[in-house]
């Protein structure tokens, strides 16, 4: 299932035992979900190997608190090191190379290199089984977030999206990462809502060339566009003339125009394109 459901944020969690030992470890079962209260879940698995169970999860059920720092690309290696399974009582902050900074409110320290790092107590761990290979849900409630300067926007008020290098894992030793050159933006629907495939027109919705996705963009329009007289496109004028001859020939083209115009998101112009048909 980890090639399928993939990428998977990582949560790399430095954890503190009761003698004062620091665990740091990555867990790519991990995810934020409520705002408010502010809660992020990971699950430290059994081992399949042997059954047992990770440092991590024995310190968060002796002192419950954790500091979730987000990795990215360049801390993957050493996360990567981090990884590794060494003898419980081992500081993995100095077998990977990493600098420990206090935290303000917990015990367990925070990565340095990390640009967020967010501060938690433990609210709840939920077994989910017995066997090699379970899951234990750790629930955790955000206290204090850091974010470096150097990821936010101009006016500092949120995190650019567009200045994250953050990695995930995909199965087996793949990995992937955020960059602005895979980056794209869809917006929304929040208020108002769109329209749907249902109701497109039965021409654009049958067809053979837009795509289910292509569809979705059309349908995504508030409510259905009409023609504007005042549309100027000479692309369409030509189709229009060198397919005068040939309907089935032009209702294509104008399609593939309009797909063309979809994948730019220029949606306005797809639908005059695709509103000049026959």
């Amino acid at each position: 299932m980890q090639h399928a459901v993939a990428p998977r944020p990582i949560c790399f969690a430095s954890t503190i035992s009761p003698k004062g030992e620091v665990n740091l470890s990555p867990f790519s079962f991990f995810n934020l979900f409520s705002t408010n209260p502010p809660i992020l879940i990971f699950s430290p698995s059994r081992r399949v190997r042997d059954n047992s169970i990770k440092h991590t999860l024995e310190n968060v059920y002796e002192i419950p608190e954790v500091v979730i720092n987000i990795v990215d690309e360049e801390m993957v290696q050493q996360v990567s090191l981090a990884s590794c399974e060494y003898p419980r009582g081992t500081n993995e902050f100095i077998k990977a190379g990493f600098t420990e900074e206090p935290a303000t409110i917990i015990r367990p320290p925070m990565v340095r290199e990390s640009k967020v790092k967010m501060e938690c107590r433990v609210i709840e761990i939920k077994s989910l089984g017995t066997e090699g290979g379970a899951g234990n849900l750790v629930i955790c409630e955000v206290l204090r977030m850091h974010v470096n300067d150097s990821i936010l926007n101009e006016d500092g008020s949120m995190i650019d999206q567009r200045k994250l290098h953050h990695i995930a894992r995909l199965g087996g030793n793949w990995y992937s990462k955020v960059d602005p050159s895979n980056l794209f933006e869809v917006e929304k629907p929040n208020v108002k809502l769109g329209i749907g495939i249902d109701v497109l027109p039965e021409t654009i919705r049958t067809s053979s060339i837009l795509t289910g996705n292509e569809l979705a963009q059309l349908g995504n329009v508030h409510e259905m566009p009409v023609v504007d007289p005042a549309f100027n496109d000479d692309k369409l004028k030509s189709i229009f003339q060198y397919y005068a001859v040939s309907p089935d020939d032009m209702e294509r083209e104008i399609q593939l125009y309009a797909k063309e115009l979809l994948a730019k998101h220029k949606i306005d112009e797809a639908w005059q394109v695709l509103l000049s048909l026959p």
